[in-house]
């Protein structure tokens, strides 16, 4: 080989060695552009996750049907069990479950879970939006006992038993349950009867402390709300429940001939409720 052609050689060795350097920053930078851009679509897409509370005299299997159809639908879902003793400690349960949960949250309470989600809310930014199912959506200085006697309706105290039960301090607190005889005229009345016998005998007791605490807050205030009111309902009145939702400036349904018990006996429409939620909050 000539000198001329060693020395081109040589040169082309070099510009290789020296441009290896830039080529390979120019691939990382592209390739972290590229994941950057990736996470940032996934972020925008990304569902966020459904937390279902439920109310007094039902638990967390009364999501059920709605639980399936946001898994087909791709949605994470926590349904708590609310220990339905007292508004305050309820609350402070479901923030601390609210804590464990990375990412946006929709949140839904069945009736007196309505309670409880209005004030556990507040001032969690990463809660999007409040969906009330059949649910009290009260404001500060207000109970659920309360709402549901601002409105002619409500045949509930006359089919109730009370218990009492000790208290961690010492002392008995009272609990109340729907007499089982009842609880389908009651609570479910358009829900099949077996499935209605089996919802009165797992019913969980609630507490008369957790339906007379007042609320200390009310995050409707400063988050997007949707309200399903159930049209047939024996436990709040259906008045009552549009009335808090017309002051919650809350996206309204009514489905005139559902009952209380409305997560088991219209599934679809309270998933069609959440999933409104969902997609208003991206």
């Amino acid at each position: 080989m000539s000198r001329s052609s060693r020395t081109r050689s040589a040169v082309r060795a070099l510009a290789t060695v020296a441009l290896a350097p830039v080529v390979a920053g120019s691939l990382l930078a592209a390739t972290a552009a590229s994941g950057s851009a990736a996470t940032t679509r996934n972020a925008e897409t990304a569902k966020p996750t459904v937390v279902l509370v439920h109310g007094a005299f039902a638990d967390a299997s009364s999501w059920s049907d709605v639980i399936r159809r946001l898994h087909r639908d791709g949605y994470r879902v926590i349904a708590t069990a609310n220990p339905l003793r007292g508004l305050d400690s309820d609350a402070a349960y479901l923030r601390s479950v609210l804590d464990t949960v990375d990412g946006p949250v929709i949140l839904a309470g069945h009736s007196y879970g309505g309670s409880v989600i209005t004030q556990a809310a507040a001032g969690d930014s990463d809660v999007k939006a409040l969906v009330y199912i059949a649910a009290f959506i009260p404001d500060t200085g207000e109970s659920a006992g309360e709402l549901a006697g601002k409105f002619p309706g409500s045949t509930l105290g006359e089919t109730l038993s009370t218990a009492s039960y000790p208290l961690p301090g010492g002392g008995t607190g009272t609990e109340l349950t729907i007499k089982q005889d009842r609880f389908r005229k009651q609570f479910a009345a358009d829900v099949p009867a077996g499935t209605a016998a089996v919802m009165a005998a797992t019913q969980r007791p609630v507490s008369t402390q957790a339906l007379e605490q007042k609320a200390t807050k009310a995050a409707w205030k400063d988050i997007r709300s949707y309200a399903l009111i159930a049209g047939k309902d024996y436990n709040i009145p259906p008045k009552a429940q549009q009335w808090m939702a017309d002051r919650a400036k809350a996206r309204t349904l009514t489905i005139d001939d559902a009952s209380h018990a409305i997560s088991v006996s219209q599934p679809e429409a309270v998933t069609d409720l959440i999933r409104r939620a969902a997609r208003d909050t991206r």
